[in-house]
């Protein structure tokens, strides 16, 4: 899947990418959504367009308790820790449902360069017990995904105000590689023959080099623009 990405060099194909991705994880649904500065948007989604139209015709973004609360979020959210209380929200809920949305969805909210705000969600129909099984397993993948498909959207956009890629050292992208591949900070150090706090220098250094907001943002980033294989 990430081949498939990385080879993406216009938007159709990152959308042919979200709708394989939900085949992989057999999801319900599967949404990036994007709101750059200027406040130009871009979508890549499996909704049924009938509810894009409504949810567009009806503002539903003003009151959808999704976007509301991740755009105050830094961190990835579970739905069901949001608040449906209001009328509104819970009206909202039930069209959504009938829409074909799933009752379980979790989204990541992610900060671009220069105020751009985006928003990767994923949702099923399942029970509690199942849902919770799948994103504790799948936490990592989901974060690295959205990071992943927001700088190949940029990317492809041209984005104006990303700056030059530094290059980055051997060491760094050695980092870099062993977390994309999902192995932890202690078995890199490990594997690298190096102390835990040596570790951090390289992953903070790589941060800062390719100005990522987190370390899995410089993972998705040095992916993205080749600086990695895994």
């Amino acid at each position: 899947m990430q081949d498939a990405l990385s080879q993406a060099t216009t938007l159709e194909e990152v959308q042919t990418f979200v709708q394989d991705l939900r085949a992989v994880y057999d999801l319900e649904h599967l949404v990036y959504h994007s709101v750059n500065s200027t406040g130009a948007q871009y979508a890549a989604l499996t909704y049924d367009p009938g509810w894009v139209e409504r949810y567009i015709e009806q503002d539903y973004a003003r009151i959808d308790p999704v976007v509301q609360g991740c755009y105050r979020q830094f961190q990835p959210i579970d739905w069901k820790a949001l608040d449906w209380s209001a009328k509104p929200s819970r009206a909202f809920l039930g069209e959504a449902g009938d829409a074909g949305l799933g009752n379980q969805g979790f989204s990541v909210p992610i900060r671009g360069p220069s105020g751009q705000f985006a928003l990767v969600s994923v949702n099923q129909k399942c029970n509690d017990d199942s849902w919770s099984s799948f994103t504790s397993e799948r936490v990592a993948d989901l974060l690295l995904i959205s990071h992943y498909l927001n700088e190949k959207a940029l990317q492809i956009e041209g984005n104006p105000n990303r700056g030059p890629i530094r290059s980055l050292s051997p060491r760094e992208k050695d980092t870099l590689t062993l977390l994309a591949a999902g192995s932890n900070r202690a078995n890199i150090a490990e594997t690298l023959k190096i102390s835990e706090s040596t570790l951090r220098v390289y992953i903070e250094s790589a941060r800062f080099k390719l100005g990522a907001t987190n370390t899995t943002h410089a993972v998705a980033m040095a992916l993205t623009h080749g600086l990695i294989v895994v």
